[in-house]
């Protein structure tokens, strides 16, 4: 694996375009664009993966800043997928948001293992809803 760099947003700008071919990449919202992810960069915690300059990895953070943060969006390019990437990101969000209680995220069964390596803890008793248009 070559030399991966990660960073905060605040540290080193993640263009918005870059998020968008990283979206592609993984088949993962079409509907997202540029615009709409710019103003995501502006008002979240985010962290990006670099190898050289090209970004392979990427994750977000929805929070209060309080008491709450949820990590959103972590996707690793598939060509450097399993690498320890998502480790890396996760670790670093994890120390942007060491002063918050309550940090929680949602993933595919399949991902459990390797969310649970990261400290987290599944809760079967709590069911996941979304109201959409």
């Amino acid at each position: 694996m070559s030399t991966i760099e990660i960073f905060l947003h605040q540290e080193q700008p993640i263009d918005p375009h870059a998020v968008r071919e990283l979206y592609t990449s993984v088949e993962w919202w079409p509907e997202r664009t540029e615009e709409q992810i710019a103003q995501v960069l502006a008002s979240d915690i985010a962290v990006g993966a670099w190898d050289g300059e090209r970004l392979v990895g990427f994750a977000r953070v929805v929070s209060d800043h309080i008491f709450h943060a949820y990590i959103e969006d972590v996707m690793i390019h598939p060509a450097y997928q399993r690498q320890g990437i998502g480790q890396l990101l996760i670790a670093r969000l994890l120390k942007a948001l060491s002063t918050i209680k309550t940090i929680t995220l949602f993933c595919k069964e399949r991902l459990l293992p390797f969310y649970e390596t990261q400290g987290f803890r599944a809760f079967p008793s709590q069911v996941v809803m979304h109201r959409l248009p």
